[in-house]
């Protein structure tokens, strides 16, 4: 299989089921961004961070996959008149939002009460998770412009939303596991004499 094959060197790319879009396209956006946030959970993986966390970032850019095909696939394409589907996509199903759910669950049961909000950093591993979330969260604002024009599987924007969620308490495991300080944000007061 050739790496380039100049199909798109006018500025269009093949959604699955071959419909040509232009590559600024709010479809491209959206799982170019979730490539992105693959691409930086890569990166937090590679860190020296617990087994534990490795192995359930390993299952997140999986499930990231399935989303980046869910929408890169022509919904007009995707589902046949009579409602059988023609192309055979996975899903993100309850059970994937569940996981998420889980982790954090125990994650955050091990972590200090926070009080404050805090501000990313402290250390390169824990900045490298706030950027993912911060891609994460951008994933989940192009899917939702998406989803309000073409319609897919609800679960990637709860998938999204919880994954988010998950980075931040993942953050604040890690800042605790490599013993960075977590700085606060305490706002100055804003108020002027009178």
């Amino acid at each position: 299989m050739k790496i380039y094959t100049k199909t798109g060197d006018k500025g269009t790319t093949a959604l699955i089921g071959g419909t040509r879009v232009k590559k600024h396209h709010v479809r491209i956006e959206c799982y170019g961004t979730v490539d992105e946030l693959n691409s930086w959970l890569g990166l937090v993986r590679d860190q020296n961070i617990d087994i534990r966390s490795k192995q359930t970032l390993t299952k997140i850019q999986e499930n990231l996959f399935v989303i980046g095909a869910i929408l890169a696939t022509d919904p007009d394409k995707a589902i046949l008149k009579n409602g059988k589907k023609r192309l055979n996509i996975a899903q993100i199903n309850t059970t994937d939002i569940e996981f998420l759910e889980k982790e954090i669950d125990v994650m955050d049961e091990a972590l200090p009460q926070m009080t404050h909000f805090i501000l990313p950093g402290g250390h390169t591993t824990v900045s490298y998770c706030h950027i993912a979330r911060t891609v994460c969260r951008r994933s989940e604002r192009m899917s939702t412009l998406l989803y309000e024009n073409e319609p897919f599987n609800e679960n990637v924007l709860l998938f999204l939303n919880r994954l988010s969620d998950y980075l931040f308490v993942l953050a604040r495991k890690l800042s605790e596991n490599l013993q960075a300080e977590e700085i606060k944000w305490i706002p100055e007061n804003t108020e002027k004499d009178n």
